[in-house]
């Protein structure tokens, strides 16, 4: 009887988890209750946690705000206070009804000192109403691909329960901002003076992300929020080197550690790749792609154990006609991470630049010769 209980002893020592093991731990941790880290040229994620749940936002709506009126307005345009916008609740510049205001001024009020009602003061003058206004926003907002956001008002105060966004859309929203360079020289100004026309002194702001200020050297911009249901949200960027990273973060005690952890990683960890130069495509002594050539530079975020994985494949077109040869992709564990067209040499690189309709008459005028 001895053998079979030897025998099950041996089977409950061999099932048993090695005491050792442990979890794979996270690289650090956050405060937040959500957080996202994204590089900007990209996109690509490259830390988050339940980045893609919906929450409330308060100030950093503002990034979209901004973004808006930048794209719709005319920033040299002279703005008149409205008594609605200078009584708007929380965070304020202090603006009078009826003084004149030039709209630039108002964003670098709306971006540095979060004034709600210089919001207020640029949804009715771009959208020609508050609601006008939020409905430029939630475009603006489906046309992001935006899947976890929707804007009730410019500033993001508690006044709606359908006003909401995620950390991960919060990043595509500054994203798209910091295309536009005029957004790029706001966010990342510490103060700003601004004329007065009711009094004999200037209006000074001050930034009040101190990250930009004094937390972070490689710091260039973003945007702060508080209320009392969305509890602290954050918006930075960051560059060093050839690498822009943006961080968000929503319901964040501790938001300025949590940024500069996240930074400090990104750029601990991830390095800005050269997938491949513009010019002739060199690929030993492939006959396949003599004559042909890519006519812009790739580069993306990898660490160096994935980009030695980094596979590139030309995706042919297969007709002869066409300007373009195919499409060259560089692949990441199957998932394809940056592809571009590729060209015929002998075609002239003004063609590419032709719209859908000129390029279509190009070739059927090609048939008909």
């Amino acid at each position: 009887m001895r053998l079979p209980l030897i025998i099950l002893m041996l089977c409950l020592f061999v099932c048993l988890p090695p005491l050792n093991v442990e979890a794979e731990e996270e690289p650090f941790t956050v405060s937040a209750e959500a957080a996202v880290l994204v590089e900007t040229e990209t996109g690509r994620v490259l830390w988050e946690k339940d980045a893609y749940s919906e929450k409330r936002i308060a100030s950093i709506t503002k990034i979209m705000t901004a973004l808006v009126a930048i794209e719709e307005g005319d920033l040299d345009d002279s703005v008149e206070i409205s008594s609605h916008a200078e009584g708007t609740e929380g965070s304020s510049l202090y603006l009078q009804t009826g003084e004149k205001v030039k709209l630039e001024d108002l964003l670098y009020g709306l971006m540095l000192r979060s004034g709600n009602d210089s919001a207020v003061a640029i949804a009715e003058h771009v959208g020609g109403s508050v609601d006008g206004f939020v409905y430029l926003m939630n475009e603006k907002a489906n046309e992001l691909g935006l899947e976890n956001t929707v804007f009730a008002n410019p500033h993001g105060l508690d006044d709606h329960e359908n006003h909401y966004s995620s950390a991960y859309d919060m990043a595509m929203i500054m994203q798209a901002a910091m295309e536009r360079e005029e957004f790029r020289t706001i966010s990342g100004t510490k103060m700003h003076r601004a004329p007065n026309e009711n009094e004999d002194w200037e209006r000074v702001w001050r930034n009040k992300n101190r990250l930009l200020t004094e937390r972070y050297e490689y710091a260039t911009g973003g945007k702060t929020g508080y209320t009392d249901r969305a509890k602290r949200t954050l918006v930075t960027s960051a560059q060093k080197e050839n690498m822009d990273l943006i961080a968000v973060t929503l319901n964040a005690p501790s938001d300025w550690d949590d940024h500069v952890r996240m930074f400090e990683y990104g750029f601990d960890t991830y390095q800005m790749h050269r997938l491949i130069d513009a010019g002739d495509l060199e690929r030993g002594d492939d006959e396949r792609y003599e004559g042909y050539e890519v006519r812009r530079s790739a580069m993306y975020p990898l660490t160096e154990e994935e980009y030695a994985r980094v596979l590139p494949e030309v995706k042919w077109a297969g007709d002869e006609a066409l300007p373009f040869a195919g499409h060259l992709q560089f692949q990441l564990d199957n998932r394809v991470i940056s592809e571009q067209p590729v060209y015929r040499e002998e075609i002239e690189k003004t063609t590419e630049d032709l719209s859908f309709w000129e390029r279509l008459k190009d070739r059927f005028r090609q048939m008909m010769e």
